[in-house]
């Protein structure tokens, strides 16, 4: 098969893979919403709040250390350098991970019961210790495949792993008729861990397959020098990285315990607290960030062609990644978002049967583009060695976002949590843009958002409109709702065709964004 036929077949699977997890993902809570409700969800919730944290001194940065250090090796030619970062980053994960699985072992009773207030979490929490060790270990060797360019090989991991998570979770949750959700929420965890660990094997196997036919070479990694250099690099960059990252997430965390308690000032019983903050966290932020699958793995792949582009010098290169990337990202969020606002009522009610979800999907829906731009604009930060200074505007974030919640909750109850929502993203996406623009040839052109804005309202409207004419009329149910979001992006699609605001050249572009990091980090085999 030729090299770009190859490539289109990749990304393809690739791009269907991340919708495939996002889809079983979001089927998964809809059918965990209707096991254990949004009380239930709200529960489960918490612990995975304090599970990012956890997760968080797992990693301890080292996911994008290692992806930026073989990037870095891959650009300077030295094959034995990848090697000797991965031993190095492999150790640093492992020590980390055990650190993170002790520490939330040991204080499992003292989070559940005094941080989180409800000793219904203490038992999830210490299962789901078990999982740390093979997650920051995975996160290596996940970064690895993503600075060679191979990422369907960790994807086709991820889908396995996803697919015996909730497999295992399920059935279990089928066994056990009992109604008691901090066990619901334990056995939702043992599936969780049961696939981070089935994950890292995975990984572990497809690595070493992969590392068995590259030549060894002498170069500067394996000298005493190079050794010393390697991990002097290592440290370099994830430790700042690690504990920006604890800053972050250790408020983010803060907050998150925040909101049920300031919900029960406002007024509300501890079990409405915890059910609407289910609903927000656990049901409605699935359904809005389900369209982005495709930018998140788009930011992946930025970050080592960047990386190694900043290496070479190559501005022309950087700024046609970072123009071209954000502006595809900005058609397809504005598409996305008046999706999400126009059939907001049959999104809740044919998924979660609730009128209230789907107020809440409308609520946010607006805020739709500028969070998928935050979280490519972020990538490409990172990807452009300036992971520090996102990591700042996350922590300003995260701060601000406690201090509102501490004072609005009480006072304005969910409306204030969707106010802080609001808030915080316009904040922290403002910052970000504000720094890639200055550190790349950034061009913004108000116009065409308008008009790209106006294509896609208008778009559902024609689409509504042809329906009903064909006897389909817009209705809450899964297949109806599909045809017309259908309909709606192809319109969508023609108009910006047919208004300039996309050519067919456009597609060369959107494929160089895809392809170009593929061809350029291939590691030679023997």
């Amino acid at each position: 098969m030729p090299g770009v036929r190859k490539m289109l077949l990749n990304t393809a699977l690739l791009t269907a893979a991340a919708f495939l997890m996002r889809s079983v993902g979001m089927a998964f809570q809809v059918y965990l919403s209707k096991i254990i409700g949004p009380a239930g969800i709200g529960l489960y919730s918490l612990v995975m709040s304090v599970s990012a944290l956890a997760a968080t001194v797992a990693l301890s940065g080292i996911r994008f250390t290692a992806t930026r250090l073989v990037a870095m090796e891959l650009g300077r030619g030295s094959r034995n350098g990848v090697s000797a970062a991965i031993r190095r980053c492999l150790l640093y994960a492992l020590t980390c991970g055990v650190f993170a699985a002790s520490a939330l072992w040991l204080g499992a009773d003292t989070i559940g019961t005094r941080w989180i207030g409800d000793a219904r979490t203490v038992m999830p929490l210490r299962i789901l210790a078990l999982s740390l060790p093979a997650f920051s270990l995975t996160a290596v060797l996940s970064g690895y495949f993503t600075a060679v360019g191979r990422v369907i090989k960790p994807t086709i991991a991820q889908v396995i792993e996803q697919t015996i998570r909730i497999a295992a979770a399920a059935l279990a949750l089928t066994v056990y008729r009992g109604g008691d959700l901090g066990v619901s929420c334990s056995i939702i965890v043992a599936g969780g861990v049961v696939g981070e660990i089935a994950s890292f094997f995975l990984h572990l196997a497809l690595y070493l397959r992969e590392r068995r036919g590259v030549t060894r070479e002498r170069d500067g990694a394996g000298s005493g020098d190079g050794r010393a250099s390697m991990t002097r690099r290592m440290f370099a960059t994830a430790v700042p990285l690690a504990f920006s990252a604890y800053a972050r997430v250790a408020l983010s965390t803060a907050q998150n315990l925040l909101i049920p308690r300031g919900l029960r000032k406002y007024g509300a019983s501890p079990e409405a607290a915890l059910a609407d903050y289910g609903m927000v966290q656990g049901m409605v932020f699935p359904v809005i960030t389900f369209p982005s699958a495709i930018f998140y793995s788009l930011a992946e792949l930025l970050v080592p062609e960047l990386t190694q582009a900043q290496i070479r010098g190559d501005d022309a290169r950087i700024s046609s990644l970072v123009n071209n990337t954000l502006r595809f990202a900005m058609l397809f969020s504005l598409c996305a978002a008046a999706v999400l606002f126009r059939f907001s009522g049959e999104f809740g009610q044919s998924l979660y049967d609730s009128a209230d979800a789907g107020h809440f999907i409308r609520a946010l829906a607006p805020l739709v583009p500028i969070m998928y731009l935050d979280s490519v604009t972020d990538g490409m930060l990172r990807g452009l060695g300036q992971q520090m200074h996102s990591m700042r505007y996350n922590v300003l974030d995260s701060l601000i976002s406690i201090a509102l919640a501490y004072y609005l909750l009480p006072l304005h109850a969910v409306r204030g949590y969707v106010f802080i929502i609001y808030f915080t993203e316009l904040f922290n996406f403002a910052l970000s843009i504000r720094r890639l623009a200055k550190v790349s040839r950034l061009r913004v052109k108000a116009a065409d958002t308008l008009k790209s804005a106006f294509c896609a309202l208008g778009s559902i409207d024609v689409a509504i409109f042809v329906l009903r004419l064909c006897g389909m009329p817009l209705a809450a149910r899964g297949a109806n709702v599909a045809a017309h979001i259908t309909l709606s992006a192809a319109v969508y699609a023609a108009l910006l065709f047919a208004l300039g605001s996309l050519t067919r050249g456009d597609a060369a572009r959107f494929r160089g964004l895809l392809f170009g990091a593929k061809r350029r980090t291939r590691p030679q085999r023997s």
